[in-house]
């Protein structure tokens, strides 16, 4: 076939890319040829416009085995332990097709744990809508959350915890970020880096057939009214044989065997082999009229280019094939040798016998092309909202209005719809800060949580950045553990609009800061650009998954309050911050201004000493001021442990809006013991920790001296009231 214009268009590459492709061959490349370009250089496989900037990022650290550009990051939590995670992004195919969408972002997110050796141990998500009242959003809601519920219960992975936001900015482009986390030892940690000349390279797991053919390259590029056509480039997922799948490759993995092995995610067969010979310099071929196909007639460019779903592509030790071959017939799935490596350095594709492809490895992977695109910085926004000159609303009618929003309302429709205690490890699940999962058979403990602030990030990048990586570290502290590492799922809009490069840029270096000063590095993640339709971008939205290490397991902590009578203590100075807070969205449609400031040595110095507190078990229940400011964090405090709270008005700001809804950072409540007082003060006040005694815990009623007394019931009522409706 001629390559024409309009086919190179078709496969979404640029003129300058294809007379690139062309003198890296030293001829013009045919249609198979070009479709594996178009799968390697697209900006989901490729990071072409991302990679400069994520360079910068902090990798390393003494608890980081492995970083980033393995199929998941690794970290030592001692003891032979190892934590294996990352996160990833399934946005347009769950928006085409919202059920099979997200399933197999699960599905794909779990194969990158496992491949790497490790055993599943927990599943997070990071859900954005539409406004509800789009007409889209609550299939689109539905849709979502039974394909992740549907795909990690089958699997039997817990989904632990999560988020689930609602804005305007995604009517026309979901989010759909999953994260799984998974244990294995230290010393059987496994790699995709093929090694040595003419061993085997093997096929296991399900079929090839014709579904997701370009899904990769879909994943980049913008929607626009036709994105419905799409449907075809969507996977199909099986959790059943994904469960076969995950088994089989940890039994073979208890021995030798395995010199490499690779998940055939984002572009299939074309990905995983070319991946694997990058990284070790060496060539692959492959017979693809061996490949397993479960359509009649599938070519080599479709066998290429699927995204068929649960296969593995493995590299096998010499004398190895037939104890290999007999574990994935006991799991009744293909294992098929469908090549060999080589030391010719390219990926060499036959077909009956002959050559249909033939393309330098490093034409694939080092040498595409890499983009320093051009940038602009944020202006500073100079508006401020001036409080005084707004209509005067009582702090409990403004409570109830953010209690009672899509953002804020209870969201147990959506975490009843997970196994949360399956595998009989999950000591804390979603509702609190973070979710704890317990290390089997061990007295310690993984805690994991997922945040992302896209209007902080849209108003100001850089802080918003910093925010998140803070929030992160503080929900991790927030239950008694000390934050280790990050993964990052940075879902932006069009790269080649210099205000969204810029968005991502400025983002990055908040997020660099925050992690630098923290000790909080990067050692996996995802960039998915081109999140939009219609040149409409989404807001900047980077999501952060953090995993923390509780040592010595005692009795897990959470944010809900547990007796009466006990002192409640504001740790970090509250000054008031309101632009972009809840306070002014929920109750007076004001999204302008700047956020609020992040100074990074409270954060440390705050979070140090908080985790301190707790692990010297002299805090009761802790909880982190975000969202919503100090009255949302102890209504939320309230409302799971159904204990009151009774606050003073007695400090200058105590009966101001500013005081109760500020978003100001670095902030946390502590419920503590009467008997523990003493020494916390003598802890922070060595530590010059500002806090303040605020209140105490009560029975049946949630009360601000002079402003507002709730039943308890009536708060849990009022929080519950909008998904009960929708």
């Amino acid at each position: 076939m001629e390559i024409t214009e309009k086919i190179v268009k078709k496969h979404g590459l640029k003129k300058e890319e294809y007379h690139r492709i062309k003198k890296l061959m030293k001829r013009d490349p045919n249609l198979l040829e070009l479709g594996i370009f178009s799968a390697m250089w697209n900006e989901h496989c490729s990071y072409k416009s991302s990679r400069l900037h994520l360079k910068k990022l902090p990798t390393k650290g003494k608890q980081v085995i492995q970083g980033p550009g393995e199929n998941a990051g690794v970290i030592d939590i001692g003891d032979n332990d190892a934590i294996v995670f990352k996160i990833e992004s399934h946005n347009h195919p769950s928006y085409i097709e919202p059920y099979q969408g997200a399933a197999t972002g699960v599905g794909g997110i779990l194969r990158d744990v496992f491949t790497m050796g490790a055993r599943p141990i927990a599943l997070l998500n990071s859900i954005h809508f539409g406004s509800p009242s789009h007409p889209k959003t609550k299939s689109l809601l539905n849709g979502v959350v039974s394909g992740i519920g549907g795909y990690g219960n089958c699997m039997g992975i817990p989904t632990v915890a999560g988020e689930t936001k609602f804005n305007d900015t995604y009517n026309e482009n979901i989010l759909v970020n999953a994260m799984a986390v998974g244990h294995t030892n230290k010393n059987k940690i496994f790699y995709s880096k093929a090694k040595g000349v003419n061993k085997l390279v093997v096929y296991v797991g399900s079929k090839t057939g014709r579904d997701g053919i370009h899904g990769a390259s879909m994943a980049s590029a913008e929607f626009d009214e036709n994105s419905e056509e799409k449907k075809p480039t969507v996977q199909v997922g099986d959790p059943f044989t994904e469960k076969l799948l995950l088994e089989a490759c940890l039994e073979l993995m208890k021995d030798d065997s395995i010199i490499a092995i690779q998940d055939m995610g984002a572009a299939g067969l074309t990905s995983s082999s070319v991946e694997m010979a990058s990284k070790g310099s060496l060539g692959i071929e492959l017979e693809l009229d061996k490949v397993p196909c479960r359509e009649k007639n599938m070519t080599p460019y479709e066998m290429m280019l699927s995204e068929s779903q649960e296969r593995m592509l493995i590299i096998l030790e010499d004398g190895k094939e037939n104890y290999a071959k007999k574990i994935f017939k006991k799991w009744d799935l293909d294992f098929v040798v469908i090549g060999k490596t080589t030391s010719t350095n390219n990926l060499t594709l036959k077909f009956h016998g002959k050559i249909e492809g033939e393309i330098p490895i490093d034409a694939l992977s080092s040498k595409a092309p890499i983009y320093d695109r051009k940038w602009s910085k944020k202006k500073a926004s100079k508006k401020k909202t001036d409080i005084k000159k707004l209509k005067k609303i009582k702090l409990e009618d403004a409570l109830v209005k953010i209690l009672s929003s899509p953002n804020h309302s209870n969201k147990s429709w959506i975490t009843n719809q997970y196994d949360q205690m399956v595998m009989g490890d999950t000591v804390q699940r979603s509702g609190s800060d973070a979710a704890i999962i317990r290390i089997h058979n061990k007295n310690k403990a993984i805690a994991v949580s997922v945040d992302s602030s896209a209007n902080y990030c849209k108003s100001n990048p850089v802080s918003g950045g910093k925010q998140i990586v803070c929030e992160n570290w503080r929900n991790i502290i927030s239950v008694g553990a000390k934050p280790l590492a990050i993964t990052n799922c940075l879902n932006f809009g069009n790269p080649e609009d210099e205000k969204i490069m810029g968005e991502f840029a400025e983002c990055l270096i908040g997020i660099k800061e925050a992690c630098e000063f923290l000790s909080y590095p990067v050692v996996s993640g995802n960039v998915s650009f081109y999140n939009g339709t219609n040149r409409k971008n989404i807001f900047p939205t980077p999501v952060i998954g953090g995993v923390g290490l509780i040592n010595n397991l005692k009795k897990p902590l959470n944010h809900n309050f547990k007796n009466e009578n006990n002192i409640i203590i504001l740790i970090g100075k509250t000054f008031g911050h309101l632009d972009q807070s809840c306070y002014l969205k929920e109750n007076y449609s004001i999204h302008d201004g700047m956020p609020p400031e992040i100074n990074l040595l409270n954060e440390k110095n705050n979070g140090d000493v908080v985790l301190n507190l707790i692990q010297a078990n002299l805090v009761s229940a802790a909880h982190d001021v975000s969202s919503g400011g100090l009255v949302v964090a102890l209504s939320e405090m309230s409302i799971g442990s159904n204990l009151g709270i009774k606050i003073e008005k007695s400090k200058k700001l105590r009966n101001t809006a500013q005081y109760f809804f500020g978003e100001d950072q670095g902030r946390y409540v502590l419920e503590i013991d009467k008997k523990n007082l003493i020494s916390v003060e003598k802890t922070l006040k060595n530590n010059d920790i500002f806090y303040e005694n605020i209140g105490i815990t009560q029975k049946d009623y949630f009360e601000i001296e002079g402003e507002m007394r709730l039943s308890i019931n009536d708060l849990y009522e009022i929080n519950n009231q909008w998904y009960n409706n929708y």
